[in-house]
């Protein structure tokens, strides 16, 4: 077995090896934390050169990445595919060569000097993997700062963990933009307040709907028929309600006389009379995407009468305190069972081998309902 090759972050200091200390062996032998030995410093990864459609990903070898000081060496099991994942490929020009992808999952199996050693065999979830970086999570190992590598509570799969990341911690962020909500959330932080969720079935969605019922919350959520209905109800939502078979604004204003505090918004413009329609004095909406619609037309003087306000969220932009917060809030959700994933939680799990990475950023592309998740290891 190749020994472990100076970090390049490091200045020739050797990070210790979770592989050359732990698990020796032969390729194909499985070391204490399940993870298969490798023989040798090659993997295999998802890379571009260049922006464009799906065709530009490519898969190819590279050399075995090694951590630097304050990072960790991460085996990827499970690689979450985000629309801003396929936005950036489109977008940018891949120089020199980019791996794609945000979020994830996986095992710790080496770390760089500061690192405790007690990380190594961790369970972990990613977040902002590839902002600002040329390493995403398409790959079999990655080297990323060791706060960017989540533990997961025992009882979390890695498909959660990996379903986790940009879609959490855009709906925490969302969520922390109402009168008088916290920076971050905990258990009865919204007791009190209506949230509407806009777009219960998606991602971001699911996980407003969640985050907004434990920090206690009454949740209402849109949705564009049966089968997202069942989804969003899957999540937590109190209340469900199809726009398409339903005046919405009146189902809302129904379930809440005065008015909803904040709506966590999908479609800016095309839900911005909805949302005029159903906020209380004082309410604000989050959104985090244009849904196709690039510029909302809003009345300056109703704004101002109501003190409303309308908040944009982007969550590679917001300040780091932000980031880490959300990141906090997310794993006290996830460990106390609050935030889940899956068909039964409704974000059903989508599955595709590395291989077919073209595929997958297809998917989120067309919108498909659930999560994208990518088989790395």
């Amino acid at each position: 077995m190749a020994p472990a090759r100076p970090s390049r972050h490091s200045g020739g200091l050797p990070a210790f090896n979770f592989r050359t200390h732990v698990r020796k062996g032969n390729k194909g032998l499985r070391g204490t934390n399940g993870l298969p030995g490798r023989l040798g410093t090659d993997m295999k990864a998802i890379v571009y050169t260049r922006g464009g459609g799906s065709d530009v990903l490519e898969l190819r070898e590279r050399p075995l990445p090694e951590p630097g000081p304050g990072e960790v060496r991460v085996a990827v099991r499970f690689s979450g595919v985000n629309p801003t994942d396929w936005k950036r490929r489109t977008g940018g020009d891949g120089s020199p060569e980019q791996v794609p992808n945000q979020d994830g999952s996986g095992v710790v199996d080496a770390v760089g000097a500061g690192v405790p050693a007690e990380r190594l065999g961790q369970r972990v979830w990613l977040w902002e993997a590839a902002y600002e970086r040329a390493d995403g999570t398409a790959q079999e190992y990655l080297v990323l700062p060791e706060r960017q590598a989540v533990p997961l509570p025992e009882q979390a799969s890695l498909e959660l963990g990996a379903s986790l990341g940009i879609p959490a911690m855009t709906a925490h962020r969302a969520l922390t933009l109402g009168p008088g909500a916290p920076e971050r959330l905990a258990p009865g932080a919204l007791a009190g307040q209506t949230v509407l969720v806009a777009g219960g079935a998606g991602a971001v969605g699911n996980a407003a709907i969640q985050l907004a019922r434990w920090a206690g919350a009454t949740v209402v959520t849109t949705v564009s028929g049966p089968e997202k209905a069942a989804l969003a109800k899957a999540a937590g939502a109190h209340h469900v309600v199809d726009y398409r078979a339903e005046d919405a604004a009146a189902a809302i204003r129904a379930l809440a006389p005065a008015g909803v505090e904040l709506v966590v918004e999908v479609a800016t413009a095309t839900n911005a009379a909805l949302d005029l329609a159903v906020l209380a004095t004082g309410g604000a909406v989050a959104f985090y995407s244009e849904a196709g619609v690039p510029e909302v037309t809003l009345p300056v003087r109703e704004l101002m009468v109501r003190n409303l306000s309308w908040r944009g969220v982007l969550i590679y932009t917001i300040p780091l305190e932000a980031k880490l917060h959300a990141v906090a809030a997310i794993q006290q959700a996830v460990a106390e069972g609050a935030l889940r994933a899956g068909a039964e939680a409704g974000l059903p799990w989508h599955h595709y081998p590395l291989e077919r990475t073209a595929e997958a950023h297809d998917a989120v592309q067309g919108a498909i309902v659930g999560k994208v998740l990518i088989d790395v290891g």
